[in-house]
């Protein structure tokens, strides 16, 4: 009874625990891309490697924490289209590379 004292306002309303946790995280998150990129003496490719593991980390907690994904009714059919935008993200994005090199290597051989 008290838990539920404590998260209500004056106003009745809940805090906002979630959206606060969710953007400690994101600026946690943020500060150590920082850091690794700035303070360590890793190789370029595993500095990429891991800023691009902590952007999926931070996408992941914006989609769960701030935009409610899994709260609605239809939560598993908003995570499928969230899937098949990504399937379809993924596509785009190895589409462009390989036509890029394909055209590269084409201005090479000329």
């Amino acid at each position: 009874m008290s838990e539920q004292n404590q998260s209500r306002n004056s106003d009745g309303r809940d805090f906002p625990w979630q959206h606060v946790i969710g953007f400690i995280l994101s600026i946690v998150l943020t500060l150590l891309s920082l850091w690794i990129a700035f303070k360590t003496s890793l190789s370029t490719g595993m500095i990429m490697a891991i800023i691009i593991g902590f952007a999926f980390l931070q996408a992941a907690v914006q989609l769960f924490m701030f935009m409610h994904v899994t709260e609605s009714e239809d939560g598993r059919f908003q995570m499928w289209n969230m899937v098949h935008a990504f399937i379809a993200f993924v596509i785009i994005i190895v589409g462009s590379i390989w036509v890029m090199s394909f055209g590269m290597s084409y201005m090479n051989h000329m």
